[in-house]
């Protein structure tokens, strides 16, 4: 989620978030932004602290004190290092003042979505399975694997939850904004492309559950 007034920043930085894999949901009022943090399970959330409605900081504030525990990327146009000590003594993950560029804010929200998995490199490994972040490729057993937007995304959403039980809701939240169109059998089509491109037993199908990382 993005939770940003400014609109001329908003367009710029979904532009390149979405550029970069991202799913973005734009947020220009803090008590909206605050509402849907509350509501709704976000990978990461970038966060400006100047903002009507609400400030960011108490936005931040509130979250962690529901245990909202996203990652919060910090945007502000405030250098002070005492502004940034209050940021980050209220919760945040990281900061980044402006002007910025898109390219760090990237980098940034990749960094803190590896440290949440337990994740050192930019490139992620599942046996000999390799999908490098930054770059966005994919590759097995050294060789190549051509990969669409959605299925790089799909890809990347299990492999920093190895092992874990994911269900067909959450992927869907996860790879769509809530104004996309989807069919019914949407997650199962990408599902059965990984299967087809990676090996059938890359994912495994617990039924009635949902799907793990096999």
């Amino acid at each position: 989620m993005l939770i940003e007034d400014d609109e001329q920043i908003q367009r710029r930085l979904a532009a390149g978030l979405s550029a970069a894999g991202f799913v973005v949901e734009c947020v220009g009022d803090g008590a909206d932004g605050r509402a849907m943090g509350e509501s709704a399970d976000y990978d990461a959330v970038v966060l400006d602290l100047g903002l009507p409605g609400m400030q960011g900081i108490d936005i931040l504030k509130g979250w962690r004190a529901k245990a909202r525990h996203m990652p919060v990327l910090v945007l502000t146009a405030r250098e002070s290092w005492k502004d940034k000590v209050e940021g980050l003594n209220a919760g945040a993950d990281d900061y980044i003042t402006k002007p910025f560029h898109v390219a760090e804010v990237v980098a940034r929200l990749h960094a803190l979505l590896r440290r949440r998995s337990g994740a050192s490199s930019p490139v992620l490994m599942h046996g000999d399975i390799a999908l490098d972040m930054a770059s966005g490729r994919v590759s097995r057993g050294g060789e190549p694997v051509e990969m669409t937007a959605r299925e790089f995304r799909m890809l990347a959403y299990f492999m920093h939850r190895p092992g874990r039980l994911i269900s067909q809701g959450e992927l869907t939240e996860h790879l769509y904004r809530m104004e996309d169109e989807r069919e019914s059998n949407t997650i199962e089509v990408y599902i059965s492309r990984l299967r087809r491109k990676l090996g059938a037993d890359v994912i495994t199908t617990v039924r009635g559950l949902g799907y793990r990382l096999g």
